[in-house]
């Protein structure tokens, strides 16, 4: 029932109204506790103080009886206090008529009396106890003149939201309900249900009440300061780490005061309250006060870089990271063992969003990675040996900007929505990223291996980057400053999938180097990826070994597959890799042709003839293709020159023949067109059966001849 009750929202004009009558009463609650703190008199304490006749007869030292009237005559007033003119005579007056009690001039002065001084108050009312008077109704009375509703003091949930007044309610575009509150002299952002604000409360109420709140009141203060938030507050967004205003940056820096760093066009400064609101979340650590006059080459000492491009590379990656707005690249470390692949995103991190915990493993499902992403602004995965399908898919996601939905708990219809863009640093052996969909938001770096007199003990590197980090984290700053000011005039030759982060790195790169090194450097890296996952996917290794001996080929998805395996050779087809249907072959085909096309192989879908028969054309440069002589057909090679025929590096394929046509039965070799195309002909049910396009043409409807790892078919 306390539930229930709890969660319907209040009126607002009736909490306003219920607050300005419980303002006085809080009043009279601290002054309650300190009179009862602060009073002590000559052995009368309240109401142990109070002795009965029977002990007082025996306290006697004439062993007298106490006559029960004359017993609050013994007890001593308190000193220096003296009763109002309206409480003068009030017990013996009491004593004739028990009501004299009850009157509203009287009740009010007891009232009065009860929240001054507590300890007299208690001795006048034994002695009207004494003289007859019900003091049970008499207290029921002077709580209901206080103020208090049906005699009683206030709710505990009543107090809580009086004294959350002094925050400033507000919610976040997701209906997440945010509290500010003051805390010496600085401005901190809460959830109204986190940790933090609860604390906040429930401190203000022991300082209120000297007290601890229950906690369904406490959870029922919460419920009604939620809906507050909602209905009656306004809407800010809350940030983590970096966020944005207008044309201007700004960067948490996580300290006790809660300052952060404002960027614009003219300059940086570091700002007591910021504008933009930032959320804390548990783990999250300081940054060092930026200092101006450092320099961006100061952090390649702590790097493990290559040459001088990757340098340039993995700087725009922090500026990218210092920008509220993605889309960020996927940052991919790789290189062997003892390589400071750990060490190197540490590092990174320190320096944009430093954590107690810095690298973590993967996430095993999609909610652990975007809760991960809600509470941090940069998220490093350290020794990946491989990702999975799924988590690659939702890394693209999370590089470009996704959201990721699941069911509320204990609710049938609600959910939980988790939406962020966040940089992500991967760091392992091998080539991890082997998707191209991932691979076209990456950018690679190889780190190489550090000899052993080379090495430097882990306590001095890092002593020797703290002194660093303040200069080289102002000298990135500075860099941010030329982005804002060349963002709006910056053009490249060609926009690449990462269009924003390519355009925003070249805004900044004067700050550091001469205009055109990023591009120069993003370029190489980009063809380098392409060549990488080219090789680490066998059906697109096999469509490029294939296309080097034709130029063009045309045909179903099962004709290519058959003419795949029997290039590649029985190794790799009975491999996991490889694609098991047609179906699996056209799937993949359409996943590597961004790359494919990259290197010149175009790869088109199209329904041809009256049945809508799928079917797939391959077309590749005449500068992929092997070159070929007008007039004259090469001859199939001989056992020994096969033998030692070059092999093609990418994943152990035999670059085939370089012959592009069969030759005639006759021998003329008159067909010198480079096109290879399968005439289909077959029934409908052998098309339903492949699941994706035709299978191989019927030999009842035509003649076959097997030539160059092919058919070729005649009417």
């Amino acid at each position: 029932m306390t539930a229930s009750v709890a969660d319907e929202t209040p009126d607002p004009s009736a909490l306003n109204t219920r607050s300005e009558k419980l303002r006085p009463i809080i009043e009279s609650h601290k002054a309650d506790v300190a009179a009862l703190q602060d009073t002590r008199w000559s052995g009368v304490n309240s109401a142990e103080s109070i002795v009965s006749d029977q002990e007082r007869c025996a306290l006697s030292p004439t062993n007298d009886p106490v006559e029960p009237g004359n017993a609050a005559e013994d007890i001593p007033d308190p000193p220096g206090h003296e009763l109002s003119p309206q409480l003068e005579g009030v017990v013996e007056t009491t004593a004739a008529n028990p009501g004299a009690a009850f009157t509203p001039e009287v009740l009010q002065r007891l009232a009065e009396l009860k929240k001054k001084d507590r300890a007299t108050f208690e001795v006048l009312r034994r002695q009207l106890k004494d003289a007859g008077c019900r003091v049970t109704a008499l207290d029921q009375a002077i709580d209901e003149e206080r103020g208090y509703v049906g005699g009683r003091g206030p709710s505990h949930a009543d107090i809580l939201i009086e004294l959350a007044h002094a925050a400033e309610l507000f919610h976040a575009p997701d209906s997440t309900g945010f509290a500010d509150i003051d805390i010496n002299g600085h401005r901190e952002t809460w959830s109204i249900r986190s940790k933090g604000f609860r604390r906040w409360l429930a401190r203000r109420f022991f300082e209120a009440t000297q007290g601890a709140p229950s906690s369904d009141a406490l959870q029922s203060a919460l419920n009604v300061l939620e809906a507050k938030a909602h209905f009656d507050s306004p809407e800010r967004a809350v940030h983590v780490r970096v966020g944005g205003l207008g044309d201007r940056l700004y960067l948490d820096l996580c300290d006790e005061h809660w300052r952060a760093v404002e960027i614009d066009a003219t300059g940086w400064r570091v700002i007591d309250n910021p504008p933009v609101r930032f959320r804390r979340a548990a783990g999250m650590q300081a940054l060092p006060m930026p200092v101006p006059g450092g320099s961006v080459e100061t952090l390649r000492s702590f790097l493990n870089l290559r040459t001088d491009t990757d340098f340039v590379l993995a700087v725009a990656w922090i500026l990218a990271c210092l920008r509220n707005l993605g889309p960020y690249p996927v940052l991919v470390l790789s290189g062997e063992q003892g390589s400071a692949k750990s060490t190197f995103s540490t590092i990174l991190r320190a320096l944009l969003d430093p954590n107690t915990a810095p690298l973590r493993a993967l996430p095993r499902e999609d909610r652990d990675l975007f809760i991960a992403a809600s509470n941090g602004h940069v998220l490093a995965f350290d020794n990946v040996s491989g990702l999975q399908t799924w988590i690659s898919d939702t890394l693209c996601r999370l590089a470009t900007g996704g959201g990721f939905a699941v069911r509320q708990l204990y609710t049938d219809q609600d959910e939980v929505l988790f939406d962020a863009t966040r940089p992500v640093i991967l760091n392992g052996i091998e080539d991890i990223v082997t998707r191209p969909d991932l691979a076209d938001r990456a950018v690679f770096l190889m780190l190489e291996p550090i000899p052993d007199e080379s090495r430097r003990p882990e306590a001095e590197l890092w002593a020797a980057f703290e002194i660093e980090r303040p200069r080289i984290l102002g000298a990135l700053l500075d860099a941010v400053i030329e982005g804002l000011k060349r963002l709006s005039e910056t053009h490249l030759p060609k926009l690449p999938r990462m269009a924003d982060f390519a355009l925003w790195a070249t805004a900044c790169e004067t700050a550091v180097w001469p205009p055109g090194t990023f591009w120069s450097a993003y370029c190489g890296n980009s063809d380098e990826a392409v060549d990488r996952v080219i090789d680490a996917d066998p059906i697109a290794a096999a469509v490029r070994a294939f296309m080097m001996a034709r130029t063009v080929w045309t045909g179903t998805a099962s004709v290519l597959l058959d003419d795949l395996e029997d290039m590649a050779g029985q190794r790799i087809a009975k491999s996991k890799t490889w694609p098991n249907s047609p179906r699996a072959l056209a799937g993949g085909l359409r996943r590597a042709a961004t790359f494919l096309r990259k290197v010149g192989i175009e790869c088109r879908f199209d329904r041809e003839g009256r049945r809508r028969t799928r079917m797939i054309h391959i077309t590749a440069t005449p500068s992929l293709a092997a070159p070929e002589q007008p007039g004259v057909q090469p001859s199939a090679p001989s056992a020994s020159s096969a033998s030692i025929m070059k092999s093609n590096p990418t994943k152990g394929f035999t670059a085939p023949s370089p012959r592009t046509v069969a030759n005639d039965a006759d021998g003329r070799g008159e067909n010198r067109d480079a096109t290879v195309r399968v005439n289909l002909l077959k029934s409908k049910d052998a098309d339903d059966a492949d699941g994706v396009d035709a299978s191989h043409p019927s030999q009842s409807a035509q003649e076959k001849t097997r030539t160059a790892g092919r058919w070729s078919a005649r009417l």
